[in-house]
């Protein structure tokens, strides 16, 4: 009789899904914040705050989630070298993830990063691979792995299908949970933007599945495909430009990006994300990045078509992560002027929407 044995040692697979879910024990969840509008318009505004993880970001969830998708997969074992295309917040948290289990980590990512995230991916163990042109990141991250037989964890691809979307305390069921002693505890609107796609296929699906009649908005910065992609129907449209909002939009709709889960879509200017990042900075006492500036412009103006309409409810977004990231580029004047971005206008927007609760933007 033949034989031809290829498990995965279980030892290895036991103790690193106990260790992984053990850092999950570990960490309380996060937080949902009030934002702070008047109580007289009797809409409530809630951020997410899942710049409270370890890590700082919400790519925390995706990190883990990816990890135990390959590890129950087989994919990852002992001794495996983990690859990833990415400069920022989902490499560092990658990078911690695989420190954690005493695995090499490498971020193929563009020769133009940042030093300041390269250092943070260096600071959780993780090595810095160089590729000339962004585009490149994907093939040189699977050559890569294959080189070393090692595991390409693929964001773009995976995200959607690594986390249960069902519940297992995933983030659209922690946000239900957390509303429910709230005075609106089912929200008319969940707002995202989408970087891999995962977090809106997420919550779309959650939604769906506990048949909540909240509808899921994704904001798009400038340049990116995925608003493209949703109004033309086409799965395969691009781009070719790079998102100047950092973690979400992309030159191209990933494969993770579900757009039949989402109700809407809306491109915010790079401008307008920055000034509504600034201002949320303001009104909260703390920084928060740019992606949190692209919800809450997407999330204001949903609060001023439910005043115009005269509707009670709430409404839910992300924080997406700390500002303090960002010092040297959104909340540095000298860098926002050298890009172009003029923040006047949006700035008045913002100004008329806390005065009168209408949306001129």
């Amino acid at each position: 009789m033949k034989s031809c044995d290829r498990s995965t040692p279980r030892e290895w697979v036991d103790n690193a899904v106990r260790l992984i879910d053990a850092d999950t024990q570990r960490s309380a969840d996060t937080h949902l914040l009030r934002y702070p509008l008047p109580p007289e318009w009797n809409v409530r505004l809630y951020l997410k705050d899942e710049s409270t993880h370890i890590t700082g970001s919400l790519k925390h969830r995706l990190a883990r989630s990816l990890f135990l998708y390959a590890i129950c997969n087989g994919w990852i074992t002992e001794g495996t070298t983990v690859v990833e295309a990415s400069s920022g917040s989902t490499a560092v948290s990658e990078a911690y993830f695989a420190k954690l289990l005493g695995l090499d980590f490498v971020a193929v990512m563009p020769a133009s990063t940042s030093p300041q995230k390269i250092a943070l991916i260096e600071r959780q163990g993780g090595r810095c691979h160089f590729v000339e042109r962004a585009p490149d990141m994907y093939s040189e991250a699977a050559r890569l792995a294959a080189e070393c037989d090692g595991h390409y964890l693929d964001q773009f691809t995976n995200a959607e299908r690594a986390t249960d979307w069902r519940g297992n305390n995933n983030i659209a069921e922690s946000i239900f949970e957390q509303l429910t002693l709230e005075s609106h505890p089912v929200p008319e609107w969940i707002v995202v933007g989408a970087g891999t796609g995962g977090t809106s296929a997420t919550i779309g699906r959650y939604i769906r599945y506990r048949r909540h009649p909240t509808k899921l908005a994704v904001v798009d910065p400038e340049n990116s495909a995925f608003y493209g992609g949703y109004e033309t129907g086409l799965a395969d449209y691009s781009t070719g430009m790079p998102s100047r909002i950092e973690g979400i939009g992309r030159p191209r709709v990933e494969p993770s990006f579900v757009p039949h889960v989402v109700d809407r879509m809306m491109v915010v200017p790079d401008a307008a994300s920055i000034a509504t990042a600034r201002h949320a900075s303001d009104q909260l006492g703390r920084r928060v990045g740019g992606s949190t500036g692209t919800n809450l412009w997407g999330a204001f103006s949903l609060v001023a078509d439910m005043l115009a309409e005269g509707r009670a409810g709430s409404v839910v977004t992300l924080l997406c992560d700390g500002g303090d990231r960002y010092a040297g580029t959104y909340f540095d004047d000298d860098w926002v002027r050298s890009r172009g971005f003029e923040l006047g206008e949006p700035g008045a927007v913002l100004a008329e929407f806390v005065r009168t609760g209408e949306w001129r933007g």
